[in-house]
């Protein structure tokens, strides 16, 4: 009789126009989404440390549905995301992702902000980290923090993705284009 193995990541690769990001989820949701055009070390490196006792193992037919909601954010057609997510961290960290997950679509706020909703005034510089930790970039939307000053910040996917992001829900406010060119693989 074979052996199930029970604790598994299944992973694809996203490609969507100039996107290309490594994607993943356990049988409770999305936990993880990877940074632009990074390598498949970076989700290796990531499971290694927050699931260790997990294998990982590609799946399209499973990840198809995350990745058609992340496909819909990236044309403009979809500002929140429905399906579930199972993210890894200690509970600081969950409390500093699910008020990213708060902020609206489109708009900004500061570390401050987040520091203060969360009810931790002093620590800013501990929700930059958690921020810095989050396992699902643009589902969970970190890149909609900034500086107090107004400046971007720190951003795991780079500079370049936050900006990019950040102009795509500027874009999308205002009614801007819909690109239809996608493909899994």
């Amino acid at each position: 009789m074979e052996k199930k193995i029970e604790n598994i990541v299944d992973w694809m690769l996203l490609k969507h126009g100039q996107w290309t990001v490594y994607i993943a989820a356990t049988t409770e949701g999305l936990c993880y989404v990877g940074s632009q055009n990074a390598p498949f070390e970076e989700l290796t490196s990531w499971v290694k440390k927050r699931l260790p006792s997990y294998v990982l193992s590609e799946d399209v037919d499973i990840l198809k549905p995350y990745a058609t909601e992340l496909i819909d954010y990236l044309q403009g057609r979809r500002k929140d995301f429905t399906l579930p997510m199972d993210l890894h961290g200690t509970a600081f960290q969950q409390s500093v992702w699910t008020a990213l997950q708060e902020i609206p679509y489109g708009q900004t706020v500061s570390y401050t902000d987040i520091a203060e909703q969360i009810q931790k005034p002093n620590a800013v510089r501990a929700v930059g980290t958690a921020i810095g930790s989050n396992p699902a970039l643009i589902t969970v939307p970190c890149h909609r923090v900034i500086a107090k000053s107004g400046k971007l910040t720190g951003y795991r996917g780079g500079s370049g993705m936050k900006e990019q992001l950040l102009g795509l829900e500027k874009q999308g406010e205002n009614g801007g284009e819909i690109i239809d060119d996608y493909k899994y693989s």
